[in-house]
């Protein structure tokens, strides 16, 4: 790692500061509730209040307007997603009404949770880049390239919980990655002491961090079991080439019994319970929806166990049926929407989302004036990125480094299994777990661009040169065509001719009709 140590923290710092600096900026504006806040914002509430997500009235919308937050009445709702992303946002709405300027239950409140963890991906970024890059330049620049990215912006200051997702895939991943340094270190020294035949390599503390931060995935959209899966069999095969390149015998079975096996229980077994204690809220709630549909269901087998059994037994069914009614849910999904998208359309940003827009403005100084909020990934990051993963295959295919490839896989991971759901309907910010590894594969390439350093011995000054020159044009495209976008990203009033010339296809304004 880069010497001083100090210098990769204080990187990360500046560019985390930076980035909560942009997302906190008219954080509370526009000050309503607008596009899936209208679910996620109000289940967060019930959570907090009941422990579950809570069924409102019709008119909840404009009695938050004014002020009423005794608005929960009825039952436990039904939802489609795990409660931890919402959880998240009812702690910072928590948070957010103790402090002396803030107020609970209001736009900045139920948002300020996702400015946060927005902010400290990129952190954690910055920090992974380190690890993998041993670049302090690298390193920085790809917190800067996810805190100036359209998507993760607009995705940081709005209360659903796709930035949640994206936050604890990437720690998981991160953990994995300082584990895998930790592992291949132990293996080294015991190499070095004649021990060839080592098999346990010592408690792997970042390995079960990985579990713990993959199960706060899942129980945040099950999207994340994707990820959960590719990580997991990546550190298994990490261990397994670390062992074959210190060149010890009888790999294949150290590797099953003391790598492989305990791997699957330090991470899926604890992303497991993980998942199940998200759930808590639901089992200790009298009112949760389904809660008692085994007790009101009990045939065949169930019948005859005693009533202590069936006491412990039941909310288990229960959930269990309030995920099938979940998974028909997100299998049976496919209502037509304006701004749907399929997922070949994510990485060239075809279909974003119009979050919100009010042309009725009247305060930009202009004849017509509008005011919009546009969930659109930075064209500069997104469509550079298509080329960076080129150059990823290419460098995986060659040289198989192992960062080219985990780059790959967390694409893959975030990108490929919607694919199988063709008919299902999807919109492009479910692109964003995979944005990190986009950015990564971007300065990876650039790093490739500019080549050694000046102390290594294959060190070329004209490729510096050259190289340098590309990194610069590629950082200031990216700050540029942030800049350019920020009004239609952050609710400014601005004139529609303004609004028009950033609005560069079709699709951008009517949807996929692409046009109205």
């Amino acid at each position: 790692m880069p010497r001083p140590p100090y210098l990769g923290w204080l990187a990360a710092t500046l560019v985390g500061l930076f980035a909560f600096v942009i997302r906190m900026l008219r954080l509370g504006e526009p000050g309503e509730i607008y596009f899936d806040e209208t679910y996620y914002a109000k289940d967060a509430f019930g959570l907090r209040t009941y422990g579950v997500e809570h069924e409102t009235v019709e008119n909840a919308d404009a009695l938050l307007a004014q002020g009423n937050h005794d608005i929960w009445t009825g039952t436990g709702d039904f939802v489609v997603h795990p409660p931890m992303g919402k959880w998240m946002i009812a702690l910072g709405d928590y948070l957010w009404g103790l402090l002396p300027f803030g107020a609970a239950m209001s736009p900045t409140g139920w948002r300020v949770a996702a400015a946060v963890v927005g902010a400290l991906s990129v952190v954690l970024l910055v920090r992974l880049a380190l690890r993998m890059t041993r670049s302090v330049l690298l390193a920085a620049s790809a917190g800067l390239v996810l805190a100036l990215d359209g998507l993760h912006f607009t995705m940081s200051r709005i209360a659903m919980v796709d930035i949640f997702l994206m936050f604890w895939v990437l720690a998981g991943f991160t953990c994995l990655v300082v584990d895998r340094d930790r592992m291949r270190e132990r293996i080294a020294d015991l190499t070095a002491a004649g021990q060839h035949a080592a098999g346990w390599l010592g408690f792997r503390g970042w390995r079960l961090a990985a579990g713990l931060c993959f199960g706060m995935a899942c129980a945040t959209k099950w999207s994340a079991l994707f990820y959960l899966a590719a990580f997991g069999l990546l550190t298994v095969a990490w261990d397994y080439g670390a062992r074959r390149s210190a060149g010890q015998r009888g790999v294949p079975g150290r590797w099953l019994l003391f790598d492989a096996i305990p791997a699957f229980f330090a991470t899926v077994g604890v992303a497991f319970v993980v998942y199940l204690a998200s759930w808590i809220g639901w089992f200790t709630s009298p009112i949760g929806w389904g809660r008692h549909w085994a007790a009101e269901n009990v045939t065949g087998i169930w019948a005859r166990l005693p009533e202590p059994v069936l006491a412990v037994v039941n909310p288990l069914r229960s959930l269990v049926h309030y995920h099938a009614e979940m998974m028909n849910f997100h299998t049976g999904l496919s209502s037509s929407h304006d701004y749907a998208s399929r997922p070949w359309e994510w990485i060239i940003m075809r279909t974003p989302v119009a979050f919100f827009y009010n042309g009725d403005e009247t305060t930009c100084g202009a004849a017509n004036c509008s005011r919009a909020i546009l969930a659109i990934g930075s064209p500069a990051v997104w469509w550079l990125s298509i080329a960076a993963c080129l150059v990823m295959i290419g460098w995986w295919v060659t040289y198989r480094d192992w960062r080219a490839g985990a780059v790959l896989l967390g694409v893959a991971a975030g990108w490929l299994p919607w694919f199988t759901y063709p008919e299902r309907t999807m919109f492009v910010f479910y692109a964003l777990p995979m944005l990190p590894f986009l950015a990564l594969a971007i300065v990876l390439a650039l790093g490739l661009l500019m080549g050694r350093d000046a102390d290594d011995p294959q060190y070329s000054p004209r490729r510096r040169i050259v190289g340098g020159v590309g990194y610069g044009v590629v950082m200031l495209l990216i700050v540029a065509n942030f800049l350019f976008f920020y009004p239609v990203l952050s609710a400014q009033i601005i004139p529609y001719e303004q609004w028009a010339d950033r609005m560069w296809f079709d699709t951008w304004i009517y949807g996929s009709s692409g046009s109205g």
